[in-house]
């Protein structure tokens, strides 16, 4: 809990330290190990020359029971046969033997470590036994001094603990300041967004200069997002503008009208006055329907996909809808997709009420494949619409002049929902050239149904 509770750059730091210190333990006791055995091998060669030494006064004849001072403090001459001390340093004289280890047959010496021995009885000592052959009967010679700690020295261990605790500190101190660092532009970021609203979506991070850490790429995605919330904070403005218009004009309409009833009731055709109303209505209706529609598109509403004979929608829905236009029909059978059908249903009844508005006499429906895209047109031959007004009619709530003076019950939102639902089918809704009149083209991906084989007979 207390790590969770920790900052990143503490976690870096402790973590650098926890490394460091792990690493400097381990070179530690490597380098401890390895000077640790040179020093072992050098006492091993100078307690050995003394032994020799004292071999040599033994060949001699000259070796008195007391041995003088050497250069290491034990060292003990013994009757192998008897077990007797011949002669000893004062260091041990009249102590027990040193060791009771003694060279194989075969071998003059031989060396190892003996703990609370004779002379040394507070830690260890390395020993040295010499096998010296005489006349009388062989000799064991054995030469000790204190063994090489595992430390060596008291300094060098002294100098490498310093060092491991300096080099900790400052990899985990550099550590800390190098996230702090890395982290600056991340604090920028996070102090920026802080102070973004949804009313003023509108703030830019300037790209950091630490690109070898992608705080670039981090800043840009940022400002992507900002300038998106933007534009969805605009549309949603526009939107709600929009709508609020539309939405005032039916109920203002239908609050004059009552209110001009109620001041003259006697004088006033409530029948006419009815079917004002419920013209209003109507149209109120459209936009609220529209609105919900367009609503839950924008949340992403879920697409229940099927496959979709474009030529068998065009049909069903033309023989479901009161005809005010004459309509010709150009289907090409097996043009199938992958879809929501009641949204793709919603989609051609748009662009039929569309047509049908501007149309002068007749209305082209057709339908067709081009190579692995399914192609559905609807055609009027009314007065069209200019190549600069081709796209202004996709957005939502535009109405032209033409279609105002045409149906007053438009809502303004049939061709953009209509693309939308044509855009959430990976597919595109355009207006393209046409020899008269509009002609909005759906392009979406066909669906290609493989021909199931034959059991054999």
């Amino acid at each position: 809990m207390l790590w969770r509770d920790w900052s990143v750059r503490t976690r870096v730091a402790v973590a650098t330290g926890v490394l460091t210190a792990l690493a400097c333990a381990g070179a530690s006791a490597l380098v401890l190990s390895g000077l640790r055995g040179t020093a072992e091998g050098e006492l091993r060669h100078e307690i050995a020359n003394t032994t020799l030494t004292i071999a040599a006064l033994a060949e001699g004849g000259v070796l008195p029971a007391v041995l003088p001072v050497q250069a290491i403090p034990v060292i003990q001459v013994i009757d192998e046969m008897t077990g007797r001390i011949l002669a000893a340093t004062p260091h041990v004289a009249g102590r027990p033997q040193v060791a009771r280890f003694s060279p194989p047959p075969g071998r003059a010496m031989t060396s190892g470590e003996v703990c609370r021995s004779p002379g040394f009885p507070e830690g260890c000592a390395l020993v040295v036994v010499l096998r010296f052959p005489r006349d009388e009967g062989e000799l064991l010679i054995y030469g000790a001094d204190e063994a090489v700690p595992w430390y060596v020295d008291r300094w060098l261990l002294t100098a490498l603990i310093a060092g491991s605790v300096a080099l900790t500190g400052t990899t985990a101190f550099s550590a800390y300041r190098a996230t702090r660092r890395i982290l600056r532009p991340v604090d920028a970021v996070r102090i920026k967004l802080a102070e973004v609203t949804a009313d003023e979506p509108s703030w830019g991070l300037a790209a950091p200069p630490l690109r070898e850490e992608q705080m670039g790429d981090l800043a840009d995605s940022v400002n992507q997002t900002l300038d998106k919330l933007r534009q969805s904070v605009e549309r949603q403005r526009r939107f709600a503008s929009d709508a609020s218009h539309d939405l005032r004009s039916p109920l203002t309409a239908m609050r004059a009208q009552v209110e001009e009833g109620l001041l003259h009731p006697a004088d006033t055709d409530w029948v006419k006055t009815g079917e004002a109303l419920m013209s209003s209505l109507d149209r109120l209706q459209a936009i609220v329907t529209d609105l919900l529609l367009i609503a839950r598109l924008d949340a992403g509403e879920r697409i229940v996909r099927g496959y979709i004979d474009l030529a068998e929608l065009v049909r069903t829905e033309l023989n479901h809808r009161t005809r005010r236009r004459r309509v010709v029909l150009g289907l090409e059978a097996g043009v199938v997709v992958s879809g929501d059908r009641l949204q793709l249903a919603r989609l051609l009844t748009n662009l039929l009420d569309n047509a049908e508005r501007h149309a002068t006499s007749t209305v082209t429906v057709l339908v067709r494949h081009e190579a692995d895209r399914a192609v559905m047109e609807v055609i009027d031959d009314g007065e069209g619409i200019a190549a600069e007004q081709r796209e202004i009619v996709f957005q939502r709530f535009t109405r032209l002049p033409a279609g105002r003076a045409k149906d007053q019950q438009g809502t303004g939102l049939g061709l953009a929902i209509a693309r939308e639902i044509a855009q959430r089918h990976h597919g595109t809704l355009c207006l393209e050239d046409s020899p008269t009149g509009a002609r909005f083209v759906l392009n979406v991906p066909l669906l290609t149904i493989r021909p199931r084989k034959e059991a054999p007979s």
